[in-house]
């Protein structure tokens, strides 16, 4: 077989002149902090996905920390979230004094439902935190309904999931949502999120908690810079986005649309190609109605006597790079030494042994697709 003389990472950020044009501009008009491009990023992020309020943040990490730490969580709360995703979200809700309660997930789509949430439910329970995977949305209506039926905030992690599509509304256009704009996510800021809400009074507390808890963020939006009279309202964070970062994400979200269906077609030949590898088993694509954005292609490794670390060894020595998304928090060593009963998570379990990402990105070609196709099938025969 032959090997690719190049290394083929599994992301790769997809940056155009126009993007570079758009950093050098802000760079030579010396506003390089939050300013008017954090503020139309915000605007233009929310005409596109039909939220009422789009507060940009230096990462989807700091994003989740201020809404949790605007919903008041803390000591003795609980957070209903699954186990598989990344650690930041336990993290953070472990470092407000609260306890994250692991939640399963679906074996075939890694996304959880209300009806794994509800029985984990108690007296004590502050919010739960779906997670949108890889691309696809989770069905979040009903579970939207539990958390409204039970008056629990709903904190959707939309990290995965910048354009996609659920029962025909945008995610993050009701309730309140957080994305990414990491390197490898479908846009990118180079480091960088949002909470997109439709709760004004919500809003308004992470807004300011995302600059000292001033009552005026670095740029204000009546003047050019801080208001004089700007006080400390409440302690806050830095966690604002600067204009440099918010002028690549809006020249990358012109071509949010291009740039996912580019990943979509990807993901479709990929799924040609591995139609009867037995060994390889990819995601579900969820039954509700829904647009992908294949933010990752994750697959199954299903080989007995394989082990998974092996497989992307081989894979590595084929110049074929890929990632694991994720292994469950609650396998991982501060997690594991917790007290108490380990979680019964199985289909979270099975996973986690199993998952690993392949390239997907959208400056690949067909024959990049086909090389890793081929580098699989060779890994897999021990060639």
């Amino acid at each position: 077989m032959r090997v690719r003389t190049d290394f083929l990472s599994f992301s790769q950020p997809s940056i155009s002149e126009k993007d570079i044009e758009a950093v050098v501009r802000v760079m030579r008009s010396k506003w390089l902090t939050t300013g008017r491009e954090c503020v139309e990023f915000e605007r233009e992020f929310a005409a596109r996905v039909g939220c009422r309020e789009a507060i940009a943040v230096a990462s989807a990490t700091g994003g989740l920390h201020l809404v949790l730490a605007a919903l008041g969580i803390g000591p003795g709360d609980e957070v209903v979230t699954p186990s598989l995703t990344w650690v930041s979200t336990p993290n953070l809700v472990e470092l407000a004094g609260a306890t994250p309660v692991w939640v399963d997930v679906d074996r075939d789509n890694l996304m959880t439902t209300a009806d794994r949430i509800e029985p984990l439910i108690t007296s004590r329970t502050r919010a739960i935190i779906p997670v949108h995977y890889a691309g696809a949305p989770a069905d979040v209506d009903p579970i939207r309904e539990l958390a409204a039926r039970r008056g629990i905030p709903l904190i959707e992690d939309a990290a995965h999931a910048v354009g996609a599509v659920y029962r025909g509304k945008s995610v993050g256009s009701a309730g309140t949502a957080v994305f990414s704009f990491h390197p490898i996510k479908n846009i990118t800021t180079g480091e960088g999120g949002l909470i997109a809400t439709d709760d004004a009074e919500l809003a308004a507390r992470v807004r300011r908690l995302k600059f000292h808890g001033l009552g005026a963020d670095a740029f204000d939006r009546q003047m050019q810079g801080r208001k004089p009279q700007a006080e400390v309202i409440e302690p806050g964070y830095k966690y604002n986005l600067t204009d440099m970062a918010a002028a690549l994400g809006r020249s990358q979200l012109e071509r949010l649309d291009e740039l996912n269906r580019r990943r979509s077609a990807l993901a479709a030949l990929y799924g040609e190609r591995f139609a009867g590898v037995a060994e390889i088993l990819p995601l579900a694509v969820p039954s509700w109605p829904h647009i992908h954005v294949w933010h990752l292609y994750i697959v199954r490794l299903n080989k007995p006597g394989l082990s998974r670390n092996e497989f992307m060894e081989r894979l590595k020595r084929r110049n074929i790079g890929s990632g694991i998304h994720f292994l469950a928090a609650h396998t991982h060593a501060y997690y594991r030494g917790k007290a108490g009963p380990r979680p019964s998570l199985p289909d979270t379990e099975w996973n986690s042994e199993r998952i690993l990402s392949l390239p997907l990105f959208p400056g690949m070609g067909v024959e990049d697709v086909d090389d890793v196709v081929e580098a699989v099938k060779s890994a897999l025969a021990g060639e």
